[in-house]
């Protein structure tokens, strides 16, 4: 998925049964990169974007994920765009949908207690390996080594979209040009998919992503603006 992925499952299990579902969790999120990846010109992704694939042919996956782009986009404005380079990538859903999957699976297997990170998407549930609610870094967007909030909880899913690593690579689909304003959003939710999905549609919309995410029901922030200034919700749960 371009990414570093981690998986920490707290649960007092045998080492036979956590190795058998961390397996499954890795094997899931290969065959998510290699079906929806825009980098592999067989993926079904690329080949419903070349027309090669009709979408009727295509997975139930990639038909359920186009439908939730296609309700994100009527919900953010159409500033969360599956079109918004010019050719078919659900990119900014995908990998957190994928990776709540993933955590909905685990659960389901009887894995309570874990964290599932996907380059800075993160599902934590129950508690971690201390006994503990789960922390959860979010990156500092100019220094790779240090944080610039630390989340605590039991039941969280935390997406961050910005453009320190990859650029202004987020689009304002509107105008058609690199996104500015917002150096890192992150938003906190009970679903990955869609937290993702938002964090990348506030980054698109610049500074007036802030004003739009403080009245996101259900849903709590921290952006950090291109000018260094650090704004969050009032009831983010921030470590102590």
């Amino acid at each position: 998925m371009g990414t570093a992925i981690s998986l920490d499952l707290a649960d007092d299990l045998p080492a036979a049964e956590l190795d058998a579902l961390a397996g499954e969790v890795f094997a899931w999120l290969r065959e998510v990169d290699a079906r929806f990846s825009t980098y592999r010109p067989d993926s079904e992704v690329c080949r419903v974007d070349r027309g090669e694939l009709p979408l009727s042919g295509a997975g139930a996956d990639l038909r359920a994920v186009l439908a939730c782009c296609a309700d994100l986009w009527k919900a953010t404005d159409g500033f969360f765009d599956a079109y918004a380079t010019g050719r078919l990538d659900p990119s900014g859903y995908v990998k957190g949908w994928a990776v709540q999957v993933a955590s909905d699976r685990l659960l389901a297997a009887g894995a309570a207690n874990h964290c599932l990170n996907a380059g800075g998407d993160v599902r934590v549930r129950g508690h971690s390996p201390t006994g503990q609610p789960w922390r959860i870094g979010v990156r500092h967007p100019w220094d790779a080594m240090s944080t610039c909030l630390v989340l605590t909880g039991t039941d969280l899913a935390v997406a961050t979209s910005g453009v320190y690593e990859r650029g202004h690579h987020v689009r304002d689909p509107r105008r058609g040009v690199p996104a500015r304003g917002l150096r890192s959003v992150t938003v906190v939710g009970p679903d990955l998919g869609l937290a993702d999905a938002y964090a990348t549609a506030a980054v698109a919309m610049g500074p007036a992503g802030v004003g739009w995410l403080d009245g996101l029901p259900g849903h709590l922030h921290a952006v950090v603006t291109d000018d260094a200034r650090l704004l969050h919700s009032t009831a983010l749960p921030l470590a102590g």
